[in-house]
């Protein structure tokens, strides 16, 4: 594979603290690429760093000549003023320069001209630009090419932004968190995208499900170095382990030759009289060399909940919608003790309204909410942190408690002490908020939440700006969790670890109930969308039939035969049967509860349906004869 770019020895500091030092690495032809690191190890500065706008410290950068190479930021910079098509085409400098030459050389009437500048609109695509923009819009959701880039919300900015950079048809995509901000539908069209695009991409994301299925190859920051692994995200897991459990094996090497040498270094210097340099400059290469610490720091979320009764709350003929815009209607459910339901749908379908009603930020149309008096809700929202910029990290801690006494009692922690189990050093928490990186941000939000001690948590879009290896701590938390959970995400696995069931919001304020997690869901979709493919060519193959002779009428009425007779017994006695049966598969649907064999119940639903059509069918053919 041809190389598009190469790093030579580059070094990174930010303030007093090293991002990562002399790495070097490329990216070929085709590769397809997730870049892993725990927050603030310096993953979005890398992409800055190759997208040249930011510089390092020192190394090199080396393109291809003539390398395309677009960088998806993950708060894109957009026109507020701009259009949709407009925002898109500010990005395509190259189609709109081509455009314009173009038609200015077919004013001028110069053939030499004309010709050149038609070979460089065949070049960059510009004949059907906005055919393809139009097309692209319509795959991600957004559908009115002339909305201002300032009355759209964070996820059709998103969209418009994923567009633009598809559109400059980079053979390098540089991509920072793309699935932040999305809904599960647009991941899943850009997972398919990146899957099938013949272009070199290197991606920052936390969706382990997006790295799992379209990455080909892992880089990790890990201690200021990077580490490359072929495969998956899986393999991945594996590789990392193998690495690391290498290294403590050659650590504990060095540990162990370093205690013979240092015995002998404490030996009288005239005992090391005449002895080689070279052994006593091995000793200080050995001292600097078992100082490497390799414990893992993970964020530690022991906070227990407090103690919550049997009364959760009860939603009674809830109804709430702005102007047309229907966000839910008549909408009742009695939530259970220790429940854990996860929130999906599209975006602007009243997700985030939902849990804001339930916390009484905003008010129902209809309707009313019973909540019980033990509840004690922890909610974390989607627009994050809201502390003072100019205020330290300790600070926005001690002034919620100075003295923090957690799981009834049992332990007692500082404000400095509890922000260490979320990785805050004493000299982080001299910080200002406005210096930290989005996933610290992140961390101290949830730090704030937590020391409550809630015991029901409502989590609207967690999984933004949280790194990997918080995101598998926060979901064991969760797992473990004595309390109740509503969560809204677009992180299908995340989905998958935590939740009990769904709530699906359909729109016009449908809300369906679903038994299971993400995944159970999708395949009860894909079974749903073949079943009624199948139906549809059933139709089809029978309109398609040949439609019988009429013949002559007889001179006296038909009557059924001795077998039509007990055909139509039969049929009777059929239909009875699969209508009861159609029935209890929607009463188990509809129960709530986890069902195991979803997909089989699923296909058989749609089956029993496909025969009452057949067979009502011919029971009025022959009821017409009765």
């Amino acid at each position: 594979m041809a190389s598009l770019l190469q790093v030579e020895h580059l070094t990174k500091s930010f303030d007093d603290r090293i991002l990562f030092s002399d790495i070097t690495f490329g990216i070929n032809e085709g590769d397809k690429i997730g870049l892993i690191a725990k927050n603030g190890m310096g993953k979005t500065t890398l992409l800055r760093c190759l997208a040249g706008l930011e510089s390092a410290d020192s190394g090199s950068i080396v393109e291809r000549n003539g390398l395309r190479m677009c960088l998806l930021e993950q708060m894109p910079q957009l026109d507020e003023s701009a259009t949709v098509l407009h925002a898109c085409m500010q990005g395509a400098g190259d189609v709109v320069k081509a455009v314009n030459d173009y038609e200015i050389a077919l004013k001028s009437g110069d053939a030499v001209r004309i010709a050149d500048t038609t070979a460089a609109m065949d070049a960059v695509g510009a004949w059907d630009y906005e055919d393809r923009l139009r097309q692209l819009l319509s795959q991600l959701g957004v559908g009115d090419m002339f909305a201002l880039i300032g009355t759209l919300s964070g996820g059709q900015r998103k969209r418009v932004a994923i567009a633009r950079a598809i559109l400059q048809q980079p053979q390098l995509l540089l991509l920072d968190e793309p699935s932040n901000h999305l809904d599960i539908e647009s991941i899943e069209w850009l997972e398919g995208y990146l899957s099938r695009a013949k272009i070199a991409f290197l991606m920052v994301t936390h969706d382990r499900y997006l790295l799992d299925r379209v990455c080909t190859k892992i880089f990790e920051i890990d201690r200021t170095n990077v580490y490359e692994y072929a495969g998956n995200y899986d393999n991945y897991l594996r590789r990392r382990q193998e690495r690391i459990d290498a290294m403590s094996a050659e650590l504990a090497k060095v540990k162990n030759l370093l205690r013979k040498e240092q015995e002998w270094m404490n030996r009288q210097p005239q005992a090391r009289a005449g002895k080689a340099k070279y052994r006593i400059d091995n000793y200080y290469d050995l001292r600097q060399r078992a100082a490497v610490d390799l414990r893992e720091r993970n964020v530690c979320l022991q906070v227990k909940s407090s103690y919550i009764g049997s009364k959760i709350f009860e939603a009674n003929g809830i109804s709430k919608r702005f102007g047309d815009k229907v966000v839910l209607d008549d909408f009742n459910y009695i939530f259970s003790r220790y429940e854990k339901v996860g929130i999906i749908g599209h975006n602007g379908v009243g997700k985030s309204t939902f849990i804001k009603m339930l916390l009484g930020e905003v008010m129902a149309d209809s309707g009313s909410w019973d909540i019980g008096q033990t509840v004690n809700f922890g909610y974390y929202s989607q627009q994050g942190i809201s502390f003072r910029p100019d205020k330290k990290v300790i600070d926005v801690i001690s002034e919620i408690a100075d003295d923090i006494i957690l799981n009834e009692g049992q332990q007692r922690l500082s404000p400095s002490q509890f922000l260490q189990q979320f990785l805050f050093t004493p000299a982080d928490q001299q910080k200002l908020v406005a210096k930290l990186s989005g996933g610290e941000k992140s961390r101290l939000y949830l730090a704030s939440i937590l020391i409550r001690q809630p015991n029901f948590l409502v989590l609207d879009e967690p999984t933004n700006n949280l790194d990997i290896v918080t995101l598998g701590v926060l979901e064991q938390y969760l797992a473990d969790f004595k309390g109740c959970a509503i969560i809204v995400s677009h992180d299908r696995f995340f989905l998958d670890s935590v939740v009990d069931h769904l709530f699906v919001f359909e729109g016009d304020g449908v809300v369906k109930d679903f038994p299971g997690n993400y995944s159970d869901y999708r395949e009860m979709r894909k079974a749903e969308a073949v079943a009624a493919e199948k139906a549809a060519k059933e139709l089809e193959a029978k309109q398609k039939q040949k439609t019988p002779e009429p013949k002559a009428p007889s001179t006296r009425p038909a009557k059924l035969s001795f077998k039509e007779r007990k055909e139509m017994e039969t049929l009777e006695s059929e239909l009875e049967s699969l209508n009861a049966e159609k029935a209890a598969l929607e009463a188990k649907f509809n129960s709530g509860e986890t069902l195991p064999d979803i997909l089989a119940l699923s296909a058989r639903y749609e089956e029993v349906k496909l025969l009452l059509d057949d067979k009502e069918l011919r029971w009025l053919e022959l009821s017409e004869k009765a």
